[in-house]
């Protein structure tokens, strides 16, 4: 559905995005992650034709965005991180204006328009001038501008940035409820943005592609992966000894009444500490849980290390 080849950006001495490839197929939701900086807007505006690459090229569903601009374009619905809206339209009239740049006249023209608010939640104010309208409700607006034309594939730049937690559900839900259908890129930020909708997760920085894959295998790269964490009511004298002998262990780490144990072998460490603990009943044990890895672990451990670009 959508290929990305090898795309590059530079402003004069700055590269703004260096050799970035990836493809998305349909049904997949591509959580497009970096720090501000590291060149996921300026991918998005080149996948879209917005912007021109300075080498590269994005394939959108056969067609070349540099060399077959419009018929690629009108495969994409695109939400940009500030879309443009016209404040004193309202939102029906807003949408039918964009339905007929799209080509849609006359009944197919109010039959999409209709279909959209129904799709987007906007019902309520479809007939209300959007500068009149809350944040969450004018994103919504942006989004449907994007979908008025039922696109194949979907490109989406922070899409609920400034949301408050209930409008941020109601726009995961939307695109939970339309990816069986169509390829999806969202840049973001928001790690828990990834985990709530993305069924892959590829991190940039600097301009390049720093992993890819999903976010339960992204999560393997935390240090906190397969490490067990110990709650004691006190703390025996042999407990870290003992811990610090496990070869599965690489590391112990204690707070408070806890023991935190970081693997050197994932899979061995809960077998082992169990293990241990069972051969000291005594131990004043009030807790034992294997611990998840964290996306935020994985995030900062790829990007804190690098100088991010200074463009967006």
């Amino acid at each position: 559905m959508l290929k990305v080849n090898h795309l590059r950006k530079t402003f004069g001495p700055i590269q703004a995005v260096n050799d970035v490839s990836f493809h998305v197929e349909r049904g997949e939701v591509l959580g497009f992650l970096g720090p501000n900086g590291a060149g996921k807007t300026t991918t998005m505006r080149m996948i879209t034709g917005f912007l021109p690459p300075t080498s590269g090229t994005a394939i959108i569903t056969g067609h070349d965005i540099v060399r077959e601009p419009v018929p690629a374009k009108k495969q994409i619905g695109y939400l940009p991180e500030n879309a443009p809206v016209y404040s004193d339209m309202t939102v029906w009239n807003y949408l039918a204006f964009i339905a007929t740049i799209r080509g849609f006249t006359g009944c197919q023209r109010q039959e999409r328009v209709g279909k959209t608010i129904e799709l987007c939640r906007l019902e309520s104010v479809k007939h209300q001038a959007i500068g009149t309208l809350s944040k969450g409700y004018r994103q919504r607006t942006c989004f449907a501008q994007a979908l008025i034309h039922d696109p194949p594939i979907l490109i989406m730049d922070e899409p609920t940035d400034g949301l408050d937690p209930n409008q941020k559900h109601v726009v995961r839900m939307m695109i939970r409820d339309m990816a069986p259908q169509k390829a999806i890129v969202i840049s973001t930020h928001i790690l828990e943005e990834v985990e709530a909708v993305c069924t892959r997760a590829m991190v940039i920085c600097n301009g390049s592609i720093a992993a890819n894959g999903s976010p339960a295998d992204l999560k393997t790269k935390s240090r906190t992966y397969g490490a067990i964490e110990l709650t004691l009511s006190s703390m025996p004298g042999d407990l870290i000894s003992k811990l610090q002998q496990l070869p599965s262990a690489a590391k112990v780490e204690t707070r408070d009444h806890s023991v935190t144990i970081y693997p050197r072998d994932p899979k061995q460490l809960f077998p082992d500490v169990m293990g241990l603990v069972k051969a000291n009943s005594a131990w004043p044990l009030t807790g034992l849980k294997a611990l998840d890895g964290r996306l935020d672990d994985v995030f900062r451990n790829l990007t804190q290390a690098r100088e991010p670009a200074a463009t967006r």
